[in-house]
């Protein structure tokens, strides 16, 4: 038995309690992906199940995949991969990493992990990096690597779409609303195909840009959603004292850690946009916590050097 043998994982929904949503009279749970799995957490489980099994269906042994050096994608497919019996092998951006191999495992957590779960690590520029989707490219890792079944960055295909459309269940049809962080577009899609006519789908992109909507459109037909752009802090794996500080307040009151990439910036949003009247009275909202809570520790050693606050909250 593997890790995506079982049936369909369901999370708890859990209720929050807070001054903000009462005076706006809206009713907040948060769906808790990310209590899934340990290492295979929130929505990089649903994205790397079918994908998975798809690589071991087809006779593939080895998965091949993408990511920064504090990756969730690239942590999770190296737990996965080695749970599921596969080879698994990261390109990741920042050719300067593999200067000094063991240095860099030590000081980095993500990277640290994914090679103890046996992934090979390739360290490439960031300018290779961005001709990742390129056909010239992925023939060249072919060459060196052999046949090998190959994953995006992020995960997204639509596999991985399939796999996120299994987020909701039957039992989320009383929410008029669903909330969703933003990385590459394949979470919020799946939500999206398995919405009822009478919801809407909120998305709250971590980074900067207009192009996620063109993307979203690849994975759906449905029109019932839209893209709340105000809230990412910056841009992708930015965050600033504000959102430091909301999710540990957070933490503290409602005994949910948030991760500071992608669903602090859900729920800092949502409470803003409660503030502001924007929901209706009575308005269900449920906002999906996608996982991702490795990351903290990374994002705490960016913190400290630029001397902000520290994400404090056990996790």
């Amino acid at each position: 038995m593997h890790i995506f043998s079982s049936e369909t994982p369901l999370s708890k929904n859990q209720s929050i309690t807070h001054s903000i949503l009462d005076k706006a009279g809206v009713f907040l749970d948060i769906k808790r992906e990310d209590q899934i799995h340990k290492d295979v957490s929130g929505n990089k489980f649903r994205k790397l199940k079918y994908n998975l099994i798809e690589a071991k269906r087809s006779g593939c042994t080895t998965v091949l995949t993408f990511g920064g050096a504090y990756s969730n994608h690239i942590a999770a497919t190296a737990a996965a991969g080695e749970m599921m019996g596969l080879q698994t092998i990261g390109i990741i951006r920042g050719e300067e990493l593999a200067g000094n191999l063991e240095k860099t495992l030590s000081e980095n957590d993500t990277l640290r992990f994914a090679s103890a779960s046996g992934m090979r690590l390739k360290f490439i520029s960031r300018t290779a990096y961005r001709d990742k989707t390129s056909s010239a490219f992925l023939e060249q890792l072919k060459d060196e690597f052999g046949s090998c079944y190959i994953i995006p960055e992020g995960g997204t295909n639509d596999l991985a779409v399939r796999g996120c459309g299994e987020i909701l269940t039957t039992q989320d049809n009383t929410y008029d609303v669903i909330c969703c962080a933003v990385g590459t577009g394949g979470t919020i899609a799946g939500i999206i195909n398995s919405t009822g006519p009478h919801q809407t789908v909120m998305g709250f992109p971590a980074l900067k840009g207009d192009f996620l909507d063109k993307e979203i459109k690849k994975y759906t037909s449905k029109t019932n959603w839209r893209l709340i752009h105000e809230y990412h802090f910056g841009g992708y794996g930015k965050i600033n004292q504000e959102g430091v500080e909301f999710m540990n307040v957070f933490s503290d009151q409602q005994h949910i850690a948030l991760d500071p990439v992608y669903t602090v910036k859900m729920v800092f949003g949502i409470f803003d946009l409660a503030q502001k009247g924007v929901f209706k009275k009575n308005t269900r909202i449920l906002a999906i916590h996608t996982g991702g809570l490795q990351g903290i520790a990374g994002m705490n050693k960016k913190l400290k050097k630029k001397k902000l606050p520290l994400i404090t909250f056990d996790y």
